[in-house]
């Protein structure tokens, strides 16, 4: 008996010493002699001969507690290093998200950063964790996640630890991604983020611009996927720690134990996704938080109890007398209990926010999350500005960090490495194209609708050889930035197809502008309502085709622009040409030219951007194969990491979308095509219409007194005036060639208009004759300045021959015919036809064919009879 009060002494002795020796052993992390302590003192507790020992209740009392505590504890240093609270844990993330330089190399330095493969070898975890006195146990990060798990799995309590884990999940994660977002923020001043904070995404940086928002969006993602791949790791060694235990202790079913690491990644695509949408998307009320719905909001008509938020500490009043006691009260005795435990200040700031996130976030998190891009997580403050642009940013450090998240999948778990980007699949198809769509399309119109778009671009010498509009090089700019972008992401012919889509609305937009210049009225829109000339430009016809053949030849064919220069004056005097049917308005020429050179410009660019690829994804057509893995793994290249698409600048097509491409450049060529036939039809159709008023004896009358002529017609004149301002606007827009094809004809279209339209001007006596003349010198002249090698001389032959009477005119025919027997033909220029000379013996007597009085009339009519008859025998004999 003395023996057993010896022994029971003593083992009260031990207990005593319990509370001291649990304490001590918390103190220094040894947990897994912290729990041995205390599972052998409950066992001691539990012996029947000390039942009836009252003094011990204190002690029993105090034991279960710790057991809780002790549980707690072990919870909370698992946070501390799953989620890089710990000072411990910073090397690691630090290292791999660190050596970036601009952000924009390779991700991390590999060499200075230990593979994880050989973290987890470096682990032995086929036998129980032993700990060393002699060692910090938190250096290790892994092998201290570890000892956590086999002291949780000691103490009973791995299943409710693995219960809170996930539960805290979501708001662990939601704090570090806050808190990384702050410290970004604060290395970066705001006033050098490139952009513009009122732009709403519409707005092409420049790259200086460009790259001030990459340091920032870098910074933000690779110290963020630093932090990711590390509390992943932590995640992986733990999932490694639990599935040994559960293999040395022969348990069954470990999947509850086991699932924790699904859970991660659906959290890791809505946050990623949050950041997505909160630096592409511009559109708030489309894509905002389900917050919206907090406080009991209704859905449906109905609350939804699990969106509610029950209370926040952050709405309680933390300066009130029982709020302030409680709170002391409690901190002592975490104080008491596990000194410094209670030192971390993230936690008790973030403490509102988790509360209230808490609900919201595990119903998101029990769906799986959202694949459709719009059920985003709570909102974060954006760094720099939303825009579709920043995706090209973006995405090359997202898909780094999948791809090296891949290699801590566990082997065997329910989450395939193949599936990890499908909800970017997702995001790109059902959010980034329509906000593609909707920028690209908003940009356009910006374009479009700008008053100063169908000017000259003030800074063309920078773009190109001529002047262009402004507009035309600022869509140009739109259509490269996109190009460049789209080049960063995966190809998907949807997206190709709305840059398309915007250049065919460009073209009709030119072509819009080209019938509102060359309308007679400004509302007018039918053919029959457009200038003369753009009739010709555009009605199929064989002055159409003789032109263009004209255009297309390799050197300007004197037989074409004879051809062209009959059938033009054929069809004007058919339909006489008014003034409405020519363009008055100069800075209207001008704004031809410059649709011109526009149109020229802008196809030579755009079929620089042709490019088939082989890779023929396209969400927009619902018979898109399931297994298509849009190639993300083409963007891992960390030369691509940057964000910028380097070299040459495509659009990528597959066979089918580039035939609605190379339909929208024969458009473009069209155009310019078409407004280049009426700038060469314009002057024509404005020398004509000239020519008609000079020769009409109602303007300008050909029966003239004796006195001196010293001056020429003043239609004439004015259509030298005209004709040196044309020359001028086209030298000054257009290349040679153009110019060339413009000038070249116009002294024979002078020459055969003044011969063949010679009765138009009777009656016509001898000084008007002299004014015909001093006409045909005046216009000679004139054109030398414009056409090179210009010559009259046949119109002023013609008229020269009127000068010598009908009987000069009837001996020309003789010569002429007699000429062509000995030498087989007359020069060309020198030659009349039969109804030209005719009409100038017509033009002889054409002052007494008007003599009211009839004997002269009679008289004239006989003599020119006479002449004709005789002319005609001259000319028809064989």
């Amino acid at each position: 008996m003395y023996d057993e009060v010896l022994q029971t002494l003593n083992e009260l002795e031990d207990l005593r010493t319990v509370p001291d020796q649990l304490e001590a052993r918390i103190s220094e992390k040894r947990f897994l002699t912290a729990v041995e302590v205390l599972q052998t003192a409950l066992r001691k507790l539990r012996k029947p001969e000390l039942d009836d020992i009252g003094a011990l209740s204190d002690l029993r009392s105090y034991l279960a507690n710790q057991e809780t505590a002790l549980m707690d504890i072990l919870v909370e240093e698992l946070h501390e290093h799953l989620y890089l609270k710990s000072p411990y844990c910073q090397e690691r993330w630090q290292s791999l998200a660190k050596n970036q330089g601009a952000y924009t190399q390779n991700y991390g330095d590999s060499a200075a950063i230990t593979p994880f493969h050989a973290v987890l070898d470096s682990l032995d975890l086929e036998h129980p964790v032993t700990e060393d006195p002699s060692k910090n146990p938190e250096a290790d990060t892994s092998w201290y996640i570890a000892l956590l798990a086999e002291s949780l799995n000691k103490l009973g309590r791995l299943e409710s630890a693995v219960d809170t884990l996930n539960q805290r999940l979501p708001v662990e994660l939601f704090s570090v991604v806050n808190e990384t977002i702050n410290d970004v923020d604060q290395r970066h001043p705001s006033s050098l983020r490139g952009g513009s904070s009122n732009s709403q995404g519409l707005h092409i940086y420049s790259s200086r611009e460009t790259q001030m928002r990459a340091d920032v969006i870098y910074d933000l993602l690779w110290t963020l996927y630093g932090k990711f791949e590390a509390i992943a790791e932590g995640h992986r060694v733990f999932h490694e720690a639990v599935k040994s235990l559960a293999r040395r202790e022969g348990a069954g079913n470990t999947s509850q134990l086991l699932g924790s690491f699904r859970e991660l990644w659906n959290l890791y695509q809505n946050e990623i996704r949050s950041l997505l949408h909160n630096y592409v998307t511009t559109d708030a009320d489309i894509y905002q938080s389900v917050s919206s719905l907090r406080n009991g909001a209704a859905v449906n008509g109905n609350k939804d109890p699990q969106r509610e938020s029950l209370f926040k500490f952050s709405e309680a009043d933390q300066k009130s007398v029982e709020m302030t006691a409680e709170y002391e009260a409690l901190d002592s005795i975490i104080q008491t209990a596990v000194p410094g435990l209670t030192s971390n200040g993230r936690k008790s700031q973030a403490l509102g926010k988790k509360t209230s996130l808490l609900g919201r976030e595990s119903r998101k998190n029990t769906q799986g999350g959202s694949l459709d891009g719009k059920n985003t997580p709570g909102s974060y403050k954006s760094l720099v500005e939303p825009s579709v642009f920043n995706m090209s940013l973006l995405l090359p450090p997202t898909l780094v960090f999948i791809q090296r998240l891949k290699a801590i999948v566990p082997p065997g778990s329910d989450l395939a490495a193949s599936t990890l980007t499908s909800f970017l699949d997702n995001f790109l198809v059902n959010v980034f194209q329509p906000q593609l769509d909707e920028t690209l399309g908003k940009l356009s119109d910006s374009v479009l609708s700008e008053i100063d778009s169908f000017q000259q671009d003030t800074d063309w010498r920078l773009v190109a050889r001529r002047p262009v509009f402004k507009g035309t090089t600022a869509f140009y700019t739109i259509v490269t930035a996109f190009c460049r972008m789209l080049g960063t992401i995966p190809h998907d012919q949807a997206l190709s197809a709305l840059i398309i889509t915007q250049m065919m609305r460009y073209y009709e937009r030119c072509f819009a502008w080209f019938k509102s210049l060359v309308a007679k009225a400004q509302d007018s829109n039918t053919a029959q309502d457009l200038r003369f000339s753009a009739k010709l430009a555009i009605t199929e016809s064989e002055i159409q085709d003789t032109i263009q053949k004209l255009w297309t030849s390799d050197t300007l064919d004197r037989e074409l622009i004879e051809k062209e220069v009959g059938l033009l004056i054929m069809r004007t005097n058919e339909t006489p040409l008014g003034p409405s049917d020519v363009i008055q308005d100069r800075d209207v020429i001008s704004s031809l030219c410059l649709l011109y050179t526009s149109m020229k410009w802008l196809s030579t660019k755009i079929i620089s951007l042709r490019h088939i690829t082989r890779h023929n994804t396209d969400s927009s057509q619902p018979t898109m194969p399931k297994d298509q893995n849009r190639r993300w793994t083409l963007l891992n290249d960390p030369s691509k990491a940057n964000g910028e698409q380097q070299g040459p600048v495509y659009l990528p097509m597959t066979q089918e979308t580039v035939q609605s491409f190379d339909r929208i450049l024969s458009s473009y060529e069209e155009l310019a095509g078409t407004v280049l036939l009426t700038l060469h039809m314009e002057i024509r159709c404005r020398i004509i219409q000239s020519l008609r008023v000079a020769l009409s004896p109602e303007t300008a009358p050909y029966v003239l007194d004796d006195r001196e002529i010293k001056e020429p017609d003043p239609q004439i004149l004015f259509l030298n005036a005209e004709l040196i301002a044309y020359d001028e606007i086209v030298v000054r827009f257009l290349r040679d060639r153009e110019i060339a094809f413009i000038r070249t004809g116009l002294g024979l279209l002078i020459n055969s208009y003044l011969v063949s339209n010679a009765l138009s001007t009777q009656p016509m006596n001898m000084r008007g004759c002299e004014r015909m003349q001093l006409n045909i010198l005046v216009l000679q002249q004139n054109l030398k300045n414009i056409e090179a090698d210009v010559d009259l001389a046949r119109a002023a032959k013609y008229y020269g021959l009127f000068e010598e009477g009908p009987d000069a005119i009837v001996e020309k025919a003789k010569q002429d015919k007699e000429r062509e027997a000995d030498v087989g033909s007359a020069p060309q220029a020198e030659k009349f036809s039969y109804d030209e000379l005719k009409a100038l013996v017509e033009l002889c007597y054409s002052v007494q064919l008007a003599d009211p009085e009839r004997g002269v009339n009679a008289a004239a009519k006989r003599q020119m009879g006479e002449k004709v008859l005789a002319l005609s025998e001259y000319m028809w004999q064989t």
